[in-house]
């Protein structure tokens, strides 16, 4: 009895085992069937991409920060790895590309990027404002390169190109058209801008011949602006963004039998917007898009968007985010001609969190784990500096395995070029932590962690030597700086000490760690008070210095560990 039991108790057991490893399996296959919304978190605005073959090729805006441009590969849409800038070499920024001194949201604006004869483009603008001249310009430009990892040409100026937001379009007849967008000479109403279009020389890459004015809009055309132009079944599409990078931002299509027009505006515009939505939707502000087909002939999208993680707003600003196309024709039997469209998120008319993967057998690989030993040569890939560095901010030699940070005299202001490098926040939920040592030359040098989101709204966690030990310190600047929280701490500022900060429950939590000790709680701040208010999301990274003095003071940093938690 006894063993027909325990034969009866071997079968139940392997029979529900069965039952749980298929369960188990079917949801791994649910989820590896499924990727999240954003493809690319973190502030990375103004998407365009391209494709070579079965690669994909994706640039962003990256305004005041250098390196700039970003420049990521993809196989599948979903996971994508950044492989270079298009800008990286300071003679390439220090001269009518100007991010040496630019101001808070000037910089690198809304680029283009295209492969055509084999041979990446990417089209841009510079926004610099002189404040002794009370002007601002743009400077439109091109890049080139045979390989998205670079190296990038020197920017070629294009003369005579008004406006922001440049496309470029290599027709099959082999011409080249610039695309850009200006204040018309008579505008209906304040804001109104006007898409526009001219010919380039395809070996100089400058204006030639007449210029044609296409477009202003659909939907009162307040902020006509970021262009792309398409060609289908012989007929050219018009995508453009309009309303404002904010919740009333979509994107409006209109269509020509010629490339010059006259442009027909879609009865439908916007075709995609989160303006009819409520403001507390999971994302916002959805707008500036580019489209992209498959080698298969299916379309998608990409786009920028905010999401509303704390105040329907976040650290991390304007994210790139993807959604189906398919192309509709009008069904209007009155209509002598019906025109075909592209419509946006066909089955639910709006950005979704979790969608269905585009290739199959793709698992998406949310980075949740970035780890800097800092043993290579070169700086990585993911550290970012407001502005162009100045020689001797950083150093990988002198220390070998750490990375050396000196006490410069500039702090982090409007305009200044401070010793500061950062990773980009990608989530709201995260931590950060480094292991530093700290060698200052004066009183007034410090060191730390500093969260970034401009050069008036930061929070620093640093230390700076006092007497016989250090004083650790949280200050937050939004246009004045305060004093948070402050400790003296009976520690040689030259042994190692490490700082953390970590994100959750919309509070930052900031914690600090002798050597061979646990961490300590130092302090607790609400975390949106670096929220996104501007066209750039929150950097995460180390800042040191001597606060207007003359120094030879520095801090070495000989471990960087960020982990994020996807919602």
């Amino acid at each position: 009895m006894n063993s027909k039991m325990n034969s009866l108790d071997s079968i139940f057991s392997s029979h529900w085992q069965k039952i749980i490893l298929f369960v188990f399996v079917a949801i791994g296959s649910l989820g590896a069937q499924t990727f999240k919304n954003p493809i690319l978190s973190g502030g990375y605005p103004d998407p365009s991409i391209c494709r070579v073959g079965d690669e994909f090729i994706m640039v962003n805006s990256s305004f005041e920060y250098f390196p700039a441009l970003p420049i990521h590969k993809s196989k599948d849409l979903v996971n994508w790895e950044l492989v270079g800038y298009g800008l990286n070499r300071i003679e390439q920024v220090s001269g009518q590309i100007n991010l040496i001194d630019v101001q808070s949201n000037g910089g690198i604006h809304a680029p283009t990027i295209r492969f055509h004869n084999g041979k990446y483009h990417i089209i841009s603008t510079n926004v610099y404002y002189d404040e002794i001249k009370k002007i601002a310009t743009a400077t439109n430009f091109i890049i080139t390169s045979s390989n998205p990892e670079g190296p990038w040409s020197d920017p070629i100026i294009i003369k005579g190109a008004p406006g922001i937001d440049p496309d470029i379009f290599f027709d099959d007849d082999g011409r080249v058209w610039y695309t850009g967008n200006h204040q018309p000479l008579d505008p209906a109403f304040s804001g109104e801008t006007e898409i526009w279009m001219q010919e380039l020389d395809s070996s100089s890459f400058q204006l030639i011949g007449q210029r044609f004015f296409l477009w202003r809009g659909a939907c009162g055309g307040v902020w006509a602006e970021g262009p792309h132009i398409y060609k289908k079944d012989d007929n050219y599409y018009l995508l453009i963004a309009e309303g404002g990078t904010s919740f009333n931002h979509s994107i409006m299509v209109a269509m020509s039998d010629k490339i010059t027009g006259p442009y027909i505006s879609n009865e439908r515009n916007p075709i995609f917007s989160s303006r009819h939505l409520s403001y507390d939707n999971w994302v916002h502000s959805t707008g500036h898009g580019d489209l992209i087909e498959l080698e298969d002939g299916r379309w998608y999208v990409v786009m920028l968007g905010i999401r509303g993680d704390v105040k329907r707003k976040s650290n991390m600003g304007r994210e790139t985010f993807i959604a189906p196309v398919s192309w509709e024709r009008e069904p209007y039997v009155w209509k002598e001609r019906k025109i075909l469209w592209p419509v946006i998120a066909p089955k639910s008319g709006k950005i979704l969190k979790n969608n269905p993967v585009i290739f199959s057998n793709t698992t998406q690989n949310k980075e949740t784990l970035f780890i800097d030993d800092f043993n290579d040569n070169n700086l990585g890939l993911k550290w970012n500096h407001r502005r162009a560095p100045m020689q001797k901010m950083f150093d990988l030699e002198s220390n070998p395995g750490s990375l050396r940070v000196y006490t410069n005299a500039n702090k982090l202001q409007e305009r200044k070029r401070a010793n500061y490098t950062g990773i980009k926040q990608t989530e709201s939920d995260f931590s950060f932590e480094t292991k530093m040592t700290f060698s200052p030359s004066s009183d007034s040098d410090e060191a730390g962690i500093t969260i970034v989101q401009k050069d008036n709204n930061f929070l620093s966690f640093t230390i700076k030597q006092l007497n016989n030990g250090i004083s650790l310190e949280l200050k937050l600047m939004n246009e004045i700086e305060t004093s948070l929280a402050s400790k003296k701490i009976d520690h040689n500022s030259t042994l190692p000490i490490q700082l953390k900060v970590e994100s959750f429950n919309n509070n930052y939590h900031f914690y600090y760690a002798l050597e061979n000790e646990k961490f300590d709680l130092f302090a607790i701040t609400p975390a949106d008070q670096v929220l996104s208010h501007g066209y750039t999301g929150a950097h995460i990274g180390l800042y040191a210095t001597s606060n207007g003095q003359i120094s030879t003071g520095y801090a070495d940093f000989d471990r960087v560990e960020y982990k994020s938690v996807k919602k």
